[in-house]
């Protein structure tokens, strides 16, 4: 009875997990539409008011959730606030391209840079922290460099956006891992610090008479108010559900946002999507079936509580 009631408990936290982590990647998805709707807003602004808004929502929660020891010493210990600066300029810089993208047209540039992050992820831990590729991940990477190559010839140019967002988000993950606390905490911490000169610049604007703030309408403020929740609430949904899920789990429901934004460029926002786009995301289509199938069968499954408290 014991052991049916443990894995009756174990079942119960997966299930939960599994809506949590869902709903974030569902958020994730839809994001497009809110940033197109704040595509006439200047990116700076919109940008300071994800982290200004953030803040709030990202304290309750560590409040309501009883994790603000963690957070009271990390504030106490230079490294880790150095580190915070670090991983917060890049996941900014990464945001400021994302919703740049999405402004002008270039979605369908968005999704490819997340199919692509999971297996910069595996270069980057090969070529930094010394981990073994097997043959599939190998094969994994090269599709994924053919992908480009493909691209770049027949547009005359690195697709830079794409490149841009999966090697920032990949630096962040990276620098991130070297922070002594979970996402929740460290993700308060980081709007934290970005909030002094993001409130700087929004002060500034005000005072200028060039916001959009306080001297435009109501529904541009409650555009850029929002730009907190849209941002907060799907990374915090994430942070509670992946410690309830194994690896494998999040490994596969990681394509579920970059495949939502895809469908949403090519069939809502009716971006171009021709001959050499299909082949490209075909190839990385493809490299994901081997790097996934890779990690099912050689990766060691186990909870993923260390990597999101």
């Amino acid at each position: 009875m014991a052991t049916q009631a443990i894995q009756i408990e174990a079942d119960a936290k997966a299930r939960r997990g599994f809506l949590l982590a869902l709903g974030a990647y569902l958020l994730w998805g839809m994001l497009p539409f809110y940033m197109k709707a704040v595509a006439h807003l200047p990116l700076a602004e919109v940008i300071a008011h994800r982290i200004v808004w953030s803040v709030p929502i990202a304290a309750a929660v560590l409040i309501w959730a009883g994790r603000t020891a963690d957070f009271k010493a990390a504030i106490r210990s230079p490294r880790t606030i150095a580190m915070a600066a670090l991983t917060a300029a890049l996941i900014s810089v990464n945001w400021g391209i994302y919703v740049w993208a999405i402004a002008v047209d270039r979605t369908v540039e968005t999704a490819l840079g997340y199919y692509i992050n999971p297996l910069v992820n595996v270069v980057v831990g090969a070529l930094l922290l010394g981990e073994r590729l097997d043959r599939l991940q190998i094969a994994a990477v090269v599709l994924a460099a053919v992908a480009v190559m493909v691209l770049t010839i027949e547009g005359g140019k690195l697709p830079w956006v794409s490149l841009a967002l999966a090697f920032s988000f990949a630096a962040y993950g990276f620098f991130r891992k070297t922070l002594p606390i979970g996402p929740s905490q460290g993700f308060l911490l980081e709007v934290l610090l970005l909030s002094v000169p993001a409130l700087g610049y929004i002060i500034f604007l005000i005072a200028d008479g060039q916001d959009h703030f306080v001297s435009s309408n109501a529904t541009d403020t409650a555009l850029l108010i929002g730009c907190g929740p849209v941002t907060s609430v799907p990374l915090l949904l994430f942070a509670f559900g992946a410690r309830l899920l194994r690896l494998s789990t999040i490994g596969i429901m990681q394509y579920i946002a970059p495949t939502i934004v895809f469908l949403i460029a090519v069939l809502i926002f009716n971006e171009p999507f021709g001959t050499t786009q299909a082949i490209a995301f075909g190839l990385i289509w493809a490299a994901l079936a081997m790097y996934s199938w890779s990690m099912f069968r050689g990766r060691e499954i186990r909870p993923a509580a260390p990597a999101a408290r």
